[in-house]
């Protein structure tokens, strides 16, 4: 990346002796052309997990659901089983595509990037695949139950509780799918500081926009409306951010 010149008029020095400038229709057709392997992989992961949908869906919704018969799905469209299938198979490609799409992007920027940012990139790719996995068992083990003990509770008083397929398997593959992407932030934070696109001091300042990004985001892609899981999500997401800006403090980035 530039780096400023000292003592000049703040212009930015010549980056990398492999960066090169290229037309804009070529860095667009580039871009394309990554975020389509992107894709193709998502895709194929999709086709492997497909025949195994319904195995999946069944120990999801058993293990996040209460037992017994209200627990059991109620089907009340004739493609509900395979649309939940393809979107369990979905899922499991999203998350395996999260870090085939960040070194993508790296290799994108790799004629702009120093060598240790070269580094820094790299690393973050095994690293994006662990955070996904955390993700999506943090919602799996917490935030699911939890949201589904609510459910339980603020209703069954008022009225008899029945689970449709559709509905419900979409907010359980919402949920394991966003988690699996905001546990990126404090990846993306940290890549960010390391690289010198920002500060630590520029973050802590713009907190509270951040934190407002985080809520429009929570509830806009998230299908709860109680309003519980977005609340769930952008406390989780206000908790990472904040977690890797003390991480940044301590380790005196």
């Amino acid at each position: 990346m530039a780096e400023t010149v000292e003592g000049g008029e703040g212009f930015a020095s010549d980056g990398p002796a492999s960066d090169e400038e290229m037309p804009l229709a070529d860095h667009i057709e580039e871009m394309v052309r990554r975020l389509g392997y992107v894709i193709v992989v998502m895709a194929a992961v999709s086709g492997v997990v497909f025949p195994f949908g319904e195995t999946i869906i069944n120990f999801l919704w058993y293990s996040v659901l209460p037992g017994g018969d209200v627990a059991a799905p109620r089907v009340y469209h004739p493609l509900a089983l395979i649309l939940a299938r393809l979107k369990v198979a979905t899922l499991a490609g999203f998350i395996v595509a999260l870090p085939v799409f960040v070194y993508q992007t790296y290799l994108f920027m790799r004629p702009g990037l120093y060598e240790h940012e070269r580094r820094y990139y790299l690393a973050s790719v095994p690293t994006s695949l662990v955070l996904a996995g955390i993700g999506v068992l943090f919602a799996y083990f917490l935030i699911l139950p939890a949201l589904f003990t609510y459910f339980l509770t603020y209703s069954q008083s008022a009225a008899t509780i029945a689970f449709a397929l559709t509905d419900t398997f979409d907010l359980i593959v919402m949920m394991l799918g966003l988690f699996a992407a905001i546990f990126q932030i404090p990846l993306f934070v940290m890549l960010a500081v390391m690289m010198g696109l920002t500060t630590r001091a520029w973050l802590v300042d713009k907190r509270l926009y951040f934190w407002g990004a985080f809520l429009g985001i929570a509830f806009l892609f998230n299908p709860d409306v109680t309003g519980m899981a977005p609340i769930l999500v952008t406390a989780t997401m206000i908790a990472l951010f904040e977690s890797t800006l003390l991480l940044l403090r301590w380790v005196g980035r």
